[in-house]
């Protein structure tokens, strides 16, 4: 945010600027002959509409900050993880790490120790100091409607849509919610609306731990203490070797087994075959000829291209196996076991080693060749389904033998820890990949998790169709008429302006379009307006796009808060379209006039806007009593849709 004392050098750089590229950036009051300029754009007016926007902003964001003093809807996720990095704790998470670690910073700096649980909702905070983590992400919030304004100001160069653009963020009720309590969200809306401003300000001038196992093994080897770090190890598979195998899928985990069986009525009732994500012991196998046992003192023998192998569990001393019995979850597939003792077994036990584009006789690399097993009996090969086992398989993954033998990552395997003291041993280093390689993975491995999660029981989800129309909030906190109440719902004022807004703004760009395509005469002023519509509108039409359309593609739970970044972008829209739009209504009069009907309509929009607020600040602060349907409830006859459940 500006400084208000800087306000008259931002004010002369932006006129310099103007005079450079040789065009009116204000972009409509002043436009026309005899038409005055806002009050606001005078010397030292952009300083004070902008500290204006800040310091309403701020206060909104803070009023009421500690209530209620109990643990809030997601505050049980993102304060625990704030608390696991105090701790020095390392978890695995599928979101990028920044903002919780900003969550730790901000509790650790205000005094916060890491000790409360944040079990569930409801939880008293009591004597655990909270304030410090919510300050910070109110004060984030706080930064929306400023970042908001300067953003469309530079778009436009018009103050009368950057100041309706704050207005409708700074009046928004579901903004102010998410901004006061210990979230993600107005953390990642401050750098969305960050980049998004640093974006436009730069192109006006063109004029490690138990997660090492979710990656793959050579993502592992740019890990400062990872066993795969600066790392050596045989360069090629021998009889007699110890080693792990780590499938391909993203985050598809290595081949693992245990002491557990399978249930009564799931296939055989012989040992489990499992993917594991983490490190373990379990995951650990001999590689063994198919009938004669290895002799150590022998000389090596290489594994080669399509050898007949067979792999025991070292634990457990049993062999990996398949049969024709079903598998577990995925039907169509082959049950995948552990059977024998003392690694002797039968016939089933016995799988060909092919490797992914290699000849016959060719030897088998660690780590780099991609590898499939098919099972010598049956024909199906070795693979990861990428579902997750009931609690009789430890929520671990399925491992199957599919007769499908499609070449897929869920079917190759590579193998990672690989040790035999009878062969010399290389340097992984070479396997290290670039950072933009190793960037792109961990986003993956991140989307593959977070589009596994699903709803809790009696969990409210919706549906992106719900989030423009303002279908259905969310309850932060309170129940009955006896609980503090804070109910997350868009200001529907705002929020239909905005769904209105996005159908203006496509047929006036349509209109345009006609317009430029028939060649109809405009002044200068009125192509430099729809150069500011169809350019800078554009770019926050499609950012709108972008945060909203692909929730439709996702598999995951969703719930309403998802649609907040998009929503800003639909509120910078609306800044412009209706800017746009007045001004257009008011060449029907004489210029003085025009400018005149243009920011009193402006005005009037704002304070309807700032008086619905009124009206729904409740749901946004708390409220305690009766229910909606109450006549002496805060909110009697407010609930216009029988979605909202407050």
């Amino acid at each position: 945010m500006a400084a208000p004392g800087r306000s008259k050098g931002l004010e002369e750089h932006r006129a310099s600027d103007v005079r450079r590229r040789g065009r009116n950036r204000d972009g409509g009051a002043g436009e026309e002959k005899g038409m005055r300029r806002p009050w606001c754009c005078g010397t030292g007016g952009l300083g004070v509409a902008l500290s204006a926007v800040s310091f309403l902003s701020l206060s909104s964001r803070l009023y009421h900050l500690s209530e209620p003093p109990h643990v809030c809807w997601d505050e049980t996720h993102f304060g625990k993880m704030g608390s696991y990095y105090i701790n020095r704790t390392f978890f695995f998470d599928v979101h990028p790490p920044l903002g919780k670690m900003l969550i730790a910073l901000a509790g650790h700096l205000s005094g916060y120790n890491g000790s409360f649980s944040f079990l569930k909702p409801g939880q008293q905070y009591g004597t655990h100091y909270y304030m410090g983590m919510r300050m910070f992400c109110a004060l984030l919030g706080s930064c929306l409607a400023p970042f908001a304004f300067l953003t469309v100001l530079e778009l436009s160069g018009s103050v009368f849509a950057a100041l309706l653009t704050a207005a409708v963020i700074l009046f928004d009720t579901g903004c102010i919610t998410l901004s006061q309590y210990i979230l993600l969200d107005p953390i990642l809306m401050f750098f969305i609306m960050g980049a998004v401003l640093s974006m436009v300000r730069v192109k006006s001038y063109a004029h490690s731990g138990p997660g090492d196992g979710f990656y793959s093994s050579a993502f592992q080897s740019r890990l400062i203490g990872n066993n795969l770090h600066n790392a050596s190890m045989p360069e090629h598979l021998a009889y007699g070797s110890v080693i792990t195998m780590k499938n391909l899928r993203t985050a598809g985990g290595y081949l693992h087994s245990h002491w557990h069986l399978y249930p009564e009525g799931v296939g055989a009732h012989q040992q489990q075959i499992t993917t594991y994500l983490h490190k373990d012991l379990n995951n650990v196998w001999i590689v063994k000829k198919q009938q004669a046992q290895h002799d150590s003192s022998a000389s090596v023998e290489l594994v080669r291209h399509r050898d007949v192998i067979r792999l025991e569990h070292r634990m457990t001393r049993r062999n990996l196996h398949s049969h024709q019995h079903e598998a577990p979850l995925t039907k169509k597939h082959f049950q995948v076991t552990a059977y024998g003792a003392n690694g002797t077994g039968d016939w089933n036990d016995f799988w060909r080693i092919e490797v992914v584009n290699r000849k016959a006789g060719d030897l088998i690399k660690v780590l780099r060749s991609k590898i499939r097993l098919i099972h010598l009996a049956t024909g199906c090969v070795l693979g990861s389904s990428g579902k997750t086992l009931p609690k009789w398989g430890w929520e671990q993954g399925e491992v199957t033998c599919s007769p499908y033998l499609k070449e897929t990552p869920n079917t190759l395997w590579n193998i990672e820890d690989h040790s035999n003291p009878n062969l010399p041993n290389i340097s992984l280093s070479v396997l290290k990949p670039t950072f933009l390689e190793i960037l792109w993975e961990s986003h993956i491995v991140m989307i593959r998790a977070n589009s596994g999660l699903k709803p809790k029981d009696h969990e409210v989800t919706s549906k992106p169709w719900h989030w423009p129309i303002n279908y259905q909030g969310l309850r932060f906190s309170g129940v009955n008429d006896t609980d503090y109440r804070v109910y997350m719902l868009g200001n529907p004022v705002i929020w239909w302006l905005n769904l209105g807004c996005i159908f203006l703004y496509l047929l006036m760009v349509c209109v345009v379009m006609v317009s430029k395509q028939r060649g109809v005469p405009m002044t200068e002023a009125t192509r430099e307006r729809y150069r500011v519509l169809c350019q800078g509108g554009g770019q926050l039409m499609l950012g709108w796009v972008l945060h909203y359309f692909p929730f439709y593609l996702m598999g995951r739970v969703l719930y309403f808060h998802h649609y907040f970044p998009a929503m800003l972008f639909s509120c910078m829209l609306t800044g412009i379209t209706c800017d746009t739009f007045l001004r257009d209504c008011g060449r029907c009069f004489s210029p003085p006039v025009a400018s005149l009907v243009h920011t009193t309509a402006v005005w009037v929009l704002i304070l309807s806007i700032a008086y619905s607020f009124y009206l729904f600040h409740p749901l946004a602060y708390g409220m305690v009593g009766p229910l909606a349907h109450d006549p002496l409830s805060p909110m009697s006859g407010l609930r216009w849709m029988q979605s909202w459940d407050f």
